[in-house]
């Protein structure tokens, strides 16, 4: 008997820096609404779903920037979502700036979380791969400050029994390193969720050697490999749209084991895309291609763990 799981990718259109809280929660209402409208039992929402993307500015002001960022979840600003949400009986993914108090110290995180059907959060991730600076790059109008205003993920990739199979979380960048998926693949993993938000274009450059389109492609490429690599279905799930002058590519889809997408989203507003996800097609790649048991070689594989840089030593023909 099949494992089918009807899913939902609620893409979001821009946020602006001046629209409140309760504006925001009132489009994720909406969108929860449509995709159980059109039978889902699990939604996912993009990275940094209840705010613009705040890492494009330089902020100094420590309240300012603690406003973007959740201090529980859910909590007042959030409640709405969980009670619509326990109501109409959907799980979801959600993308938030987590302000969390660890060993008597506040720390910041790019933080996303599971919740069941019935409301119950049933895991956290916080993303690893974090991009950007730590400090404004001079010259630049629109920054990429991640490193600045977030630590890194101290999760690790866990996975979860959730949905009637094996389901992990990613977060934006994470998606663009093989290791992300390897590490959740090797725990079994039928259902990786990602929500980002990507630049469109770099706006501080006259020439943009990418432009929205290649970025988009490239966002489906890491997708669609990560998904036939590791025998896994994969929903990633954009922000998009120009946000108070920066753009952030769409893209949003829905990738099923043999890396094809399945849907896709056609704008860059608030869209509702789903497919039927059934989790025994990732037995086929699990027990041939991919059959880890059967073809890793691990003794070969430690200088991925040993080493973050690549290393060209001078004077040699071969390492």
């Amino acid at each position: 008997m099949a494992r089918i799981v009807r899913i939902a990718g609620a893409q979001l259109g821009p946020i602006q820096k001046a629209d409140t809280r309760a504006a925001t929660l009132e489009r994720l209402i909406a969108l929860l609404r449509q995709s159980h409208a059109r039978g889902a039992e699990l939604v996912v929402f993009p990275e940094l779903a209840l705010t613009t993307f705040f890492p494009r500015w330089t902020i100094d002001d420590e309240r300012e920037l603690d406003s973007y960022f959740e201090r529980e979840i859910p909590g007042p600003d959030t409640q709405a979502l969980f009670d619509e949400a326990r109501r109409l009986k959907l799980g979801f993914y959600l993308g938030y700036a987590e302000l969390a108090r660890e060993a008597g110290t506040l720390r910041r995180y790019n933080s996303a979380v599971l919740v069941g059907r019935e409301g119950r959060i049933l895991g956290k991730y916080r993303k690893v791969h974090l991009p950007g600076h730590t400090a404004p790059q001079p010259g630049m109008r629109y920054q990429q400050l991640e490193k600045r205003y977030f630590e890194y993920g101290n999760l690790g990739f866990p996975v979860w029994r959730a949905f009637g199979g094996i389901v992990g979380m990613a977060i934006c960048n994470d998606r663009r390193w093989v290791e992300t998926f390897r590490v959740m693949g090797m725990k079994g993993v039928e259902l990786v969720l990602i929500g980002y938000n990507s630049a469109a274009y770099d706006p501080n450059r006259a020439e943009d050697r990418e432009g929205a389109e290649l970025r988009t492609f490239h966002s489906r490429l890491a997708a669609q490999a990560g998904a036939y690599q590791n025998a896994t279905w994969v929903v990633a799930i954009a922000k998009a749209g120009v946000e108070d002058g920066a753009g952030l590519i769409g893209g949003s889809c829905i990738v099923d084991p043999q890396g094809r997408i399945v849907a896709e989203a056609k704008t860059l507003a608030d869209e509702v895309i789903y497919a039927d996800c059934d989790l025994d097609a990732c037995a086929h790649g699990k027990e041939k291609m991919f059959n880890f048991a059967a073809h890793r070689r691990p003794e070969h594989y430690r200088i991925i763990c040993e080493r973050a840089g690549a290393w060209v030593p001078e004077g040699k023909e071969s390492w």
